[in-house]
Order: C-alpha cells, then sequence, then structure tokens
C-alpha cells in the first residue's frame, strides 16, 4: 500500500487531535511540545487514550486474551482524555529509562569483571580459544553466514576494538600489540557482546557466575542478560517503556530459588511487561551494590506515576503487583 498521508504542521495536528476528542488545553503550550517532541514520538502515548470496540481494560485477564487481540483501536479518544496526560506519561516513561539505564550501566561493568574474570583465569585470550566454550557457541555453523557464532562474535569485538579511541586501547596496542587480554578487551564491549559471549560460556562457568547472584541455573542467567540487554537497548534509544511488550522475555528460576519470583510465574502480563525486568536489575543491585539505593528512587519514581484513572491506566500497565512491591 501506497503511503499516502499529507504532511500536517503543529497546527493542524493539534486541530486533528481536538477533532478526535482530545482535549488541548493552552493551545501554544501544546504546539510547543509537538515542536520539540514531535508528533510521532508522542502519539505513543496518547495511544492508550484512544477508544477501541468492546470492552476497554488497562490489562486483560487470561480470560479475555483472545478477545483483546481481535479489538479495533479506532482514532477517536476517550472521554476526558488530554494532550497534558499524554506529556505527563511521556515525562513519567523518561525518568523511568533513566533509572533502568543507572541500574544497567552498574549491571554492564560488573558482568564484564565476573566473565573476564572467569576466563581470565584459564587464559589471558581466553576469549579466542574456542575449547573454553560450549560447543554450540564454536561448532554449530549458521546456514546463511558460513560461520559460527564465536567467528561472528570474534567480528564484532574486533570491530570494537578497531574503531575504539580510548587511550588505554591505544596505549595497549601500542606497548603490546594485538590481541588485548580479556581484563582489558572487556572494557570496550557493549552490553549485547559481553551478553552473548556469556551465553557461549561453558555451563561450569555460567553457573559459578550466575550463583552470585542467587540462580543456580546458568543457562537460565543467560537468558536474563538476553533480556537485560534487549531492555537496554530499548532505554537507549529513548522508546516507550512502560507499557511496552517485551519481546525478549527470560525464564524465570524456581521459586524456591528467588522468593519474588512467585509474583510473575504463571502470569503471561506480569511477564511481558517492563515491571518484571526492573525487579531483576534491582535483584542484581542487591549483589553488585547492595547499599545503592537505586530501588527507593525507583519506589518514589512509581509513586508519581500520573493519575489517569478516568482513561483505565495504571501502574498495571507496567506489569506493576498490587499490593506487593518489589522496590521496599
Amino acid at each position: 500500500m501506497a503511503y499516502c498521508k499529507p504532511w500536517k504542521d503543529e497546527h493542524q495536528q493539534i486541530d486533528m487531535l481536538e477533532s478526535r476528542g482530545l482535549l488541548i488545553g493552552d493551545r501554544d503550550k501544546a504546539i510547543a511540545c509537538l515542536a520539540r517532541i514531535g508528533y510521532y514520538r508522542l502519539s505513543g502515548y496518547w495511544f492508550a487514550f484512544r477508544e477501541r470496540t468492546g470492552e476497554c481494560c488497562d490489562y486483560p485477564p487470561k480470560a479475555k486474551k483472545r478477545e483483546q487481540v481481535n479489538r479495533v483501536v479506532l482514532d477517536t479518544f476517550k472521554d476526558g482524555a488530554s494532550f497534558h496526560n499524554a506529556v505527563d506519561l511521556y515525562v513519567f516513561d523518561k525518568q523511568l529509562r533513566l533509572l533502568a539505564m543507572d541500574a544497567l550501566e552498574r549491571i554492564e561493568i560488573a558482568m564484564r569483571v565476573d566473565i573476564s574474570h572467569r576466563l581470565g583465569n584459564y587464559d589471558r585470550f581466553a576469549y579466542l580459544h574456542a575449547d573454553l566454550f560450549h560447543s554450540t557457541f564454536t561448532e554449530k555453523i549458521d546456514v546463511k553466514t558460513g560461520t559460527s557464532q564465536h567467528h561472528q562474535w570474534i567480528g564484532n569485538h574486533a570491530r570494537l576494538v578497531s574503531r575504539s579511541k580510548e587511550e588505554f586501547v591505544i596505549h595497549n596496542k601500542s606497548k603490546y600489540g594485538l590481541p588485548l587480554a580479556i581484563w582489558i578487551a572487556c572494557e570496550v564491549w557493549d552490553f549485547g557482546t559481553m551478553s552473548k559471549l556469556f551465553g557461549g560460556m561453558q555451563e561450569k562457568d555460567q553457573d559459578s557466575i550466575a550463583k552470585k547472584y542467587g540462580i543456580s541455573n546458568g543457562r537460565i542467567f543467560a537468558g536474563w542478560l538476553r533480556s537485560l540487554n534487549y531492555f537496554r537497548n530499548v532505554c537507549a534509544h529513548h522508546c516507550r517503556l512502560w507499557n511496552r511488550n517485551i519481546v525478549e522475555q527470560p525464564k524465570l528460576p524456581p521459586q524456591e530459588e528467588i522468593p519474588w519470583i512467585q509474583h510473575f510465574h504463571g502470569h503471561t502480563h506480569r511477564q511481558a511487561r517492563c515491571y518484571m525486568l526492573f525487579v531483576m536489575a534491582g535483584h542484581m543491585l542487591g549483589t553488585i551494590n547492595p547499599h545503592s539505593r537505586w530501588k527507593l528512587r525507583v519506589k518514589n519514581h512509581l509513586a508519581s506515576f500520573p493519575d489517569l484513572r478516568h482513561l483505565g491506566l495504571s501502574l498495571g500497565g507496567m506489569g506493576a503487583v498490587d499490593g506487593w512491591d518489589a522496590f521496599e
């Protein structure tokens, strides 16, 4: 289908929103917001304000899952929905992403240390040695690329080292040449590079690191890191977070292993929203920095969620659990 929607300036955009039932309030401020943030970005927040065919609810119970899939989102807005509500939700979401990035930075750095310390004990250049990794990581060939995951990882790692302008990289390349020792090389890894290498490690090494964080199964912990990498990418690209459907959902350890897991086992909606990822990040920070006030800052921010009850929206949209607060 050819794209045929015409260009509209901010005044025309406001007129269109108003014609569809969105309360604008201060028109000049609304136009200024559109000029600064953009119509398309803000539309991701007022999307939840639009009317739908059938019964409207914040999130569907299991019995209504099929009905939810078949509902149609209309152009018109629910009664009482305002432009100001969308901006409030946008600002809340922005701070939510900043809090997530604060935790994810600490997790990424700590995991670099964990991985480089564990593998560096075997060899300074352990990341190059296939025998130190799981066979599926090093031997299984991708039919599209003709290479293993390990080969692909080494290629990506080489690009990160090559384009790095960090003084420590330049110094080590000049004085010692390549390759870099793993405890140096790990400092150029991004979250995805780090998590993929962990996923390729031998099970005994995965388990050893995972146990540090209270998880006995390193493969489950590898899934956590993949999910947190997805989490990080959403935040780093300034995407809507609060009610996003989490594509990379982690497997959960047994309820007996981590008590808070019980609030998510068997709950499809909660597992598919970002609140669980915040709880996971807080769990890991409990090991990385037990005295961190991050959880308190998250709790205070969640308490500031805009009052959108007139639109049927609440923290339930991000998978928060009624009657239980993970950030006490």
